[in-house]
């Protein structure tokens, strides 16, 4: 009886102190026990939270996005979405849904694309801008504007401020989805594939380039180097932001690698998924078909 009443005390003690352990930790970083938590880079956040901090991180560098991606890249980003248009092909008559696009950089090479493909029939194009972030967007439609894409007589463009987890676009409605380096910002991934999935039409083509995993020892190793210790530095002296970049990098870390994130698209519904892999593995642009 006395062994058995010592064990039943140390057995309450040890959950009174998982407990206060428990208490602490949600007092120390804002995080009830009780709520799901996801990464926001390397930190641990509210789920309801990392929308909040995501899109403050965009607003924060929308006027200074596309020379932070010249900077950072050394203008590589730019032959890696030039591949990606290439990869899709676009059709005249089609009917693209550019998310997480709101500076414009897909929708445009869309655009340059289809004009350089014959068009006997007249057929007419249509690209919704879809994006979460006004400043984002509206980033975009001044450069609409000062690249003379406002007044296509064969393609309409379209600016939507949405969130890629709950588009607000029926279903069967667009025969391709594009994300470029919008989808590891989300906070539910599969959502996203979900919504993808039910926008487009049977026959109807994902594509998504995103930063991805190295496939080359040396290179990674470099490659992190380069990431952790100079680009938060370039966003601070050009952009004036160090934060942004520094969860830029770390969210490059979090993102799935190639072969899971490959999955996870199948298990959306798509079929014929496939990757190609850029520059090594450090972006790559995945495909797959509603069918």
């Amino acid at each position: 009886m006395i062994r058995t009443g010592r064990s039943l005390r140390n057995l309450l003690n040890s959950r009174k102190i998982i407990f206060s352990c428990k208490k602490l930790f949600s007092e120390a970083t804002g995080i009830n026990s009780n709520e799901k938590t996801t990464h926001f880079g390397f930190k641990t956040v509210k789920e309801s939270d990392k929308v909040k901090e995501v899109y403050t991180v965009f607003e924060n560098v929308a006027n200074s996005y596309d020379r932070m991606n010249d900077a950072m890249s050394l203008g590589i980003h730019r032959i890696w979405k030039d591949i990606l248009i290439q990869r899709l092909g676009p059709t005249h008559g089609s009917k693209l849904l550019d998310s997480a696009g709101g500076t414009g950089d897909i929708t445009f090479r869309y655009i340059r694309y289809l004009k350089h493909v014959p068009n006997h029939q007249g057929l007419k194009s249509y690209v919704t801008v879809c994006d979460i972030n006004k400043n984002m967007l509206e980033v975009g439609k001044t450069r609409a504007i000062k690249e003379g894409f406002t007044n296509e007589e064969t393609i309409e463009i379209d600016w939507k401020e949405c969130d890629a987890e709950k588009l607000s676009f029926d279903n069967d409605s667009y025969t391709a989805y594009t994300i470029a380096f919008g989808i590891r910002n989300v906070t539910h991934i599969d959502k996203v594939l979900s919504e993808a999935y039910r926008v487009l039409t049977p026959g109807g083509r994902f594509m998504c380039l995103e930063f991805s995993h190295v496939n080359n020892d040396a290179l990674r190793w470099l490659y992190d180097k380069y990431s952790f210790q100079i680009i938060p530095v370039m966003g601070t002296l050009i952009a004036g932001e160090w934060q942004p970049y520094q969860y830029l990098v770390e969210s490059i870390r979090k993102f799935p690698n190639q072969e899971n994130f490959k999955e996870m698209i199948e298990k959306a519904g798509f079929r014929n998924v496939t990757y190609e892999n850029l520059t090594c593995g450090i972006v790559a642009i995945h495909s797959g078909f509603k069918l």
